[in-house]
Parts: C-alpha cells; sequence; structure tokens
C-alpha cells in the first residue's frame, strides 16, 4: 500500500500552507505548461490520480467535462475536496494508486500532478492506466525530477568560481529515497528519467510531450525565488497517447 503520509496531521498542516494548496492550479508555476499540454474537455471522462484538495478536478468540470473522478489514498486531502465546493459532474473516491483497477476503456484523459514518484510498482499502475483510457485517450502527468529526488544533502555546492551547483547523490540506485519533507520520514520512488520513459513505451504508450520544466523569464520576473528551478530540473511533465 503507498505510504498515506498526506493523513498526517503535522504534514496535512505544513501541506495545507503551501501555496499550491492555498491558491490552486494558478499558484503552481508549472500549470501553464500541464495545461497545453491537455486535450479539448468538452463531453469528456476524466481521471484525476492524486487529486488531493480536488483543483483539477473542478478546473476539468468548468472546462466542459461530462464526467470527473478524483482519486486520493488521504481521507484529509478528499474531505478538504469535498468542502471546497461539489459540482454536479465531480465525484472523489479513496483508493489506493498501488492497487489501481479501472472499467476497460471508460476514460479519455488521466491526469496526475505530483503523485506517480510515491508509486512503488508503477509499471502495474501504467498498465491499469492503459486498460482504462479510452482508444486515442490520453496520459497527461508531473513527477518531481529524478535528479531533483537525488539531491546530497545539505543540498547547494559551489563550484570553484562561486556558483551554486546542483549535487545528485546514487543517480542510478532506484529505489525508495526518504526525507524530511513537511514531515519525518517520507518515502517517495526515485527512478530515472530512462526507467520512466522505457515503462511508458513498454506498457503502449506513444509518447508525446516530454519536458523538464523550468521556469519562465516573466515567471522569475514576478516570483525572483524561481530563479533557483533553473540551477537544476525541478519536474518532469509527460504527456502521452493510447493508440
Amino acid at each position: 500500500m503507498t505510504q498515506n503520509i498526506y493523513d498526517n496531521d503535522a504534514f496535512f498542516t505544513a501541506y495545507s500552507q503551501l501555496p499550491r494548496s492555498v491558491g490552486g492550479l494558478d499558484s503552481a508555476p508549472e500549470w501553464p505548461a500541464l495545461r497545453a499540454m491537455l486535450p479539448d474537455l468538452q463531453g469528456k471522462s476524466v481521471l484525476d490520480l492524486g487529486c488531493g484538495y480536488g483543483w483539477f478536478c473542478r478546473w476539468a468540470a468548468e472546462q466542459g467535462a461530462q464526467r470527473v473522478l478524483g482519486v486520493d489514498v488521504s481521507e484529509k486531502m478528499l474531505a478538504q475536496a469535498n468542502a471546497m465546493g461539489t459540482h454536479a459532474s465531480v465525484g472523489y473516491a479513496r483508493l489506493d494508486l498501488e492497487q489501481l483497477a479501472l472499467p476497460p476503456a471508460s476514460h479519455d484523459l488521466v491526469y496526475s500532478s505530483l503523485a506517480f514518484h510515491y508509486i512503488e510498482d508503477f509499471a502495474a499502475l501504467l498498465a491499469a492506466i492503459r486498460e482504462g483510457l479510452k482508444p486515442g485517450g490520453k496520459l497527461v502527468f508531473s513527477i518531481e525530477h529524478p535528479i531533483f529526488m537525488a539531491p546530497r544533502q545539505p543540498g547547494w555546492l559551489t563550484d570553484g568560481q562561486g556558483r551554486k551547483t546542483w549535487p545528485v547523490d546514487s543517480y542510478q540506485r532506484q529505489g525508495a529515497r526518504v526525507s524530511d519533507w513537511l514531515a519525518p520520514g517520507v518515502i517517495k520512488q526515485h527512478r530515472t528519467l530512462g526507467t520512466t520513459i522505457n515503462a511508458l513505451l513498454q506498457a503502449g504508450f506513444q509518447l508525446e510531450h516530454v519536458e523538464e520544466w523550468g521556469p519562465s523569464d516573466e515567471q522569475v520576473a514576478q516570483q525572483p525565488a524561481l530563479a533557483e528551478e533553473r540551477e537544476r530540473p525541478m519536474l518532469l511533465l509527460v504527456g502521452c497517447g493510447r493508440p
């Protein structure tokens, strides 16, 4: 079973104070890039894996999606999603993505934001998603970039010219990585970029867009703290289709 760290009181309290938790999609700097990868949702069936507060679910409904299902392993997340407003076409369910099973050809889009890096059996998850997508359906997701997930502590180093560098610790050693992010003992699964891409290809997906996301000049001008994200890729955005 996926570690349910989001139901940890200390973690959930800290998570609720993050800008993207307070401001939703527009407070996530990678959202414009993800949004550009999405198909037209009018009349479509949408599944959000790791839906959290339901920000994307509500947005998809506003774009005309006929049916939107948001799933999450966290009771606290789902309670918050329901408390933030209902929509006739949106529903929520508590599910562990490690045990995901979907009706065949039931969704036009499967979307996920920053959830798949918690999943140990990525191949099984992708097989379930492919089974649940209609022919021509899309999978669009974001994860922590594997370079971002594998830094050596304490973090930034300085090269011989005084520039900050981002060291990578045991990048080729794949598997669980434990960190103290918002709470002690958070477990994430480190996979190399190659492993992630090959898993998608082996599952039968056609890659359509891969982006090692970084902020634009305009975003850095508006939020100078984002300049740090240009030193190494923080996020990996992937769009692919089921033939």
